[in-house]
């Protein structure tokens, strides 16, 4: 990759960082989507992706924490099935176009997202139930550690679609519930050989800044709708380029 394409890449990795952050997102789609337009070798996208992720939804986690936005009642439920979950997906290999494809899918969860989809900041919180969070915790946590990312672009619109916590309660349970499935799934890749991009210090020093501002705007009523717009349509671009071709 040459001097002129390294630089767009990066100033695209910044982006997607600090807009996954702002709502509590670590990004892992959105590098992964990157990481295939660009053409990176595919068995280093998805350890890369999890490096990137452990970091910025650490910093988005702090962010929204030091806020008071964190339950560790809405979290548990979701955390305690897709630990171990995300730990076997990460031993899964996926055939190359069926990854692909499934990226390309779970991408339009992260759309759906940064659209706004389904929240309703004016309705009261319904009650938890345990049980489905348990499942669905489960269900996100295997397809985590398989695809290469934390979970937080299904969980934070299921959350939202289901009424258990506004939007601000959701970034910071997306932001840990990413966290530990990335290093979950990733502690699955090391018991196999796992490749690293060559470039995975600079996108993580890139990615670091991005996730630190994100996180900091999205935690003190950052708006930024039409820039998330912007980032939507790319995500949409990358989501179809992924699934048909």
């Amino acid at each position: 990759m040459n001097i002129e394409f390294t630089i767009l890449f990066l100033s695209l990795l910044f982006s997607a960082a600090f807009f996954y952050s702002s709502v509590g997102h670590g990004g892992a789609s959105g590098y992964l989507a990157l990481m295939a337009l660009f053409s990176f070798a595919p068995e280093t996208m998805r350890p890369t992706a999890l490096v990137l992720n452990i970091f910025v939804s650490g910093i988005a986690f702090y962010q929204f924490y030091r806020k008071g936005f964190f339950q560790w009642s809405l979290f548990w439920p979701f955390a305690v099935t897709s630990i171990p979950a995300a730990f076997i997906g990460g031993l899964i290999t996926v055939d190359e176009q069926i990854y692909k494809r499934i990226l390309g899918i779970l991408l339009f969860f992260a759309i759906a997202r940064f659209l706004g989809f389904g929240t309703n900041e004016n309705r009261n919180p319904k009650k938890q139930l345990v049980l489905l969070s348990l499942l669905i915790g489960a269900v996100i946590g295997l397809f985590s550690g398989m695809i290469g990312i934390g979970g937080g672009i299904i969980l934070s619109p299921l959350i939202l679609l289901l009424g258990w916590a506004n939007l601000k309660q959701t970034a910071a349970i997306s932001a840990l519930f990413i966290f530990v499935n990335s290093v979950s799934g990733l502690s699955g890749l090391f018991l196999q050989s796992v490749q690293f991009n060559v470039l995975m210090w600079t996108m993580l020093s890139v990615a670091f800044v991005g996730g630190l501002l994100g996180s900091y705007f999205g935690a003190n009523k950052f708006n930024s709708k039409k820039l998330k717009y912007m980032l939507s349509f790319v995500l949409l671009i990358a989501s179809v380029k992924l699934i048909f071709t």
